[in-house]
This record gives structure tokens, C-alpha cells and sequence, in this order.
């Protein structure tokens, strides 16, 4: 394997059914099912999920009205419910998890503790880690990027529904071309959209790599971390 410790960042909407709201325990087991692909090669795995299916906090809620900083605690919850729901669908297929959450709420799961979430790893657990950086402004992109570098994970893989970044919107121009290789300084220069800037600069800075990919494509997130080309590099 080329990477034994991996972040993996997936979209709320992996739990979700397509354009409706809500955690469909079908699209669960479908994703835990990929999760179990790359488990299965002895892969240290880390996972911070967002909650697009659920809510977002600057379009459901600060956009109408709602005070932002209340808007984005209610997104950092509703992380959590789509962790609880990913772990549920792993222990189904005989995979140990473990929840952590940056806001502590004892009851349903571990607070986020970075030697423990390693240790975790070490022991074979796949760790969900829940309610993003646990501060209001920060997306669960920049989450990632920051549990990447604190649990030294040796790639940040963020799979979409694209398989990759393009020099254009591949919806808009049937012509656009996907780009197999950039630095920081030209994603951050072309403005890429599936991550967000404040998370491509934490990367840069602790020259953490990010494989863009589609999840849906067959074992994508497999064939990234036994070093095969697929989707978009950003590094270095």
C-alpha cells in the first residue's frame, strides 16, 4: 500500500437519497460496504462526514435569517447523527467503530482525543470523527484538513460524486478537461470548489496530500491508496 493511515472525507449527501433530506439506512450500507473495500487491505482508516442531507448552516440557516454561529452549531450536530448512522451500518458488516465528537456529548459517543482516535486506528477501529472542529465559521472540509494532520494520517482523500478537479465545470462544458495533478498555490489560484480555501491552505501548510475522487466510482478510494492514478492530486 502506498498510504496506511487515510482521512477520509465523504459529503452528508452519501448518506442521503438523491435531492431529499434524511439519513437512508440503504445509501449506510452501500457506503459501509466501500468503507469495508479499503478496511479489508488493513487500512488505517478516519473518517469526518458532513451533514449536506441533514442541514446547512449557511443556506438553511444563516442565509434566512438564523444568527451564524447557531446555524453552524446545529450543522456540527447533525454531523454527528450521520456518524452514528455510519457506524451503525459498519458494525453491520463486522467492522469495529468508534465515534469521537469535538463537542462532548458522552451519552452517544467519545470526545475527541487525539491519542486515543490514534490508538484506535492502531487497534483496527475505523474512527468516525464528529461536529467538525467544534467551533461555528469552520467547514467539515477544514475539519478534515485539521484531523488529517493532528491524528498524521499520510493522505486527506475527499470523495465526491466527481472524479476530480477540472479547469471547468464539467456540467456547464461537456468539453471540460479533469486536471490529474496540482500544487496548492493553483488549486487556492483556481478556485477549485470542492474544497474550501481555509482547508487547501492547512494541507499546504502541513504538506498533507488530497486525492479528489468520486466514491461512487468501483473501489476508487482502493485504488488511490494502493497508488494508482485516479481522480486529482493536490500536494506539494
Amino acid at each position: 500500500m502506498k498510504y496506511n493511515r487515510i482521512l477520509l472525507k465523504l459529503g452528508g449527501e452519501a448518506l442521503g437519497i438523491h435531492n431529499e433530506r434524511g439519513i437512508d439506512p440503504n445509501e449506510a450500507n452501500v457506503l459501509a460496504q466501500k468503507i469495508k473495500l479499503i478496511k479489508d487491505l488493513d487500512i488505517q482508516i478516519g473518517v469526518v462526514i458532513g451533514a449536506g442531507n441533514l442541514w446547512r448552516g449557511m443556506k438553511d440557516g444563516a442565509a434566512r435569517g438564523m444568527d451564524r454561529t447557531t446555524a453552524d452549531h446545529i450543522g456540527m450536530l447533525a454531523t454527528v447523527m450521520n456518524a452514528l448512522a455510519l457506524a451503525d451500518a459498519l458494525k453491520h458488516y463486522g467492522i469495529e467503530t468508534r465515534v469521537q465528537t469535538a463537542i462532548e456529548m458522552r451519552a452517544v459517543a467519545e470526545p475527541y482525543i487525539r491519542g486515543r482516535a490514534i490508538r484506535h486506528m492502531q487497534k483496527g477501529r475505523v474512527v468516525i470523527l464528529g461536529a467538525g472542529t467544534g467551533n461555528p465559521f469552520f467547514t467539515t472540509d477544514t475539519a478534515a484538513a485539521l484531523r488529517a494532520a493532528e491524528i498524521d494520517a499520510e493522505v486527506l482523500i475527499k470523495a465526491t460524486k466527481v472524479d476530480g478537479v477540472y479547469d471547468c465545470d464539467p456540467v456547464e462544458n461537456p468539453n471540460a478537461k479533469r486536471i490529474e495533478r496540482l500544487t496548492y498555490i493553483e488549486a487556492l489560484n483556481l478556485g477549485v470548489k470542492v474544497m474550501d480555501n481555509t482547508a487547501l491552505t492547512l494541507c499546504m501548510d502541513n504538506q498533507m496530500p488530497i486525492i479528489v475522487l468520486n466514491l461512487w466510482h468501483e473501489n476508487s478510494v482502493g485504488h488511490a491508496v494502493m497508488g494508482k492514478k485516479v481522480g486529482t492530486i493536490i500536494c506539494p
